[in-house]
């Protein structure tokens, strides 16, 4: 259970090794996929063969951003013990919700 602080209104997360292992090794596959993209650039690969792979590894990134705000949840979750607790936690959560589900341009 991933552990976490409150602290200025936000929620600090603590994780142990055994959370953080599977997010280190996701995203060191998601590394991988990237090297593959770029050498795949630099042998001019066919087009829709690179935009798969940008697919997977958004995909893959999106997966990673998932297991954050699942992590950081859980801590908040455990935090909000009181009313007043509840209101500042849901804040955090909201902007941290907010700012998973912003489009970039």
């Amino acid at each position: 259970m991933t552990n976490g602080t409150f602290v200025d209104g936000r929620v600090l997360l603590a994780r142990t090794d055994a959370e953080r292992a599977p997010l280190v090794r996701r995203l060191g596959r998601i590394e991988g996929q990237i090297r593959g993209l770029r050498a795949m650039i630099e042998a001019d690969r066919y087009c829709l063969d690179e935009i798969q792979q940008i697919r997977a590894a958004t995909a893959a990134l999106r997966e990673v951003g998932l297991l954050l705000i699942g992590q950081h949840l859980e801590a908040a979750l455990t935090l909000a013990t009181g009313p007043q607790d509840r209101e500042a936690v849901l804040d955090d959560l909201l902007r941290v919700l907010r700012a998973a589900m912003a489009e970039t341009r």
